[in-house]
């Protein structure tokens, strides 16, 4: 969303994240510039994170990742090569990869 900034307001990723919780879903996220995501008070309810090393294993054990904000410090190599399913919302990856959904 904002790119290479450590200001997370406005951020659709908690409204995403919030309602992947709601579902029932287990979420991580990586972010370089947000090493722990900030109590808001939209989201009461989201229990504390931390941003997660980017890893083959880490990417290997998802079910899926989705791209809200493409900050440069990102290896989207490694995402591409090891995420199972992507959902890009930053046009960061070719369309028409057999892994990738844009979004």
């Amino acid at each position: 969303y904002k790119k290479d900034i450590d200001d997370p307001r406005e951020s659709p990723a908690f409204e995403i994240l919030d309602q992947l919780l709601r579902l029932g879903a287990e979420v991580s996220y990586h972010d370089p510039h947000i090493p722990r995501a900030p109590a808001m008070r939209s989201w009461p309810q989201m229990p504390p994170m931390t941003s997660q090393a980017l890893t083959e294993e880490l990417l290997g054990s998802v079910d899926g990742v989705l791209l809200v904000t493409d900050h440069r410090a990102v290896d989207y190599g490694l995402v591409a090569h090891h995420a199972p399913l992507i959902v890009d919302t930053r046009n960061v990856f070719p369309a028409g990869a057999a892994n990738v959904v844009q979004a």
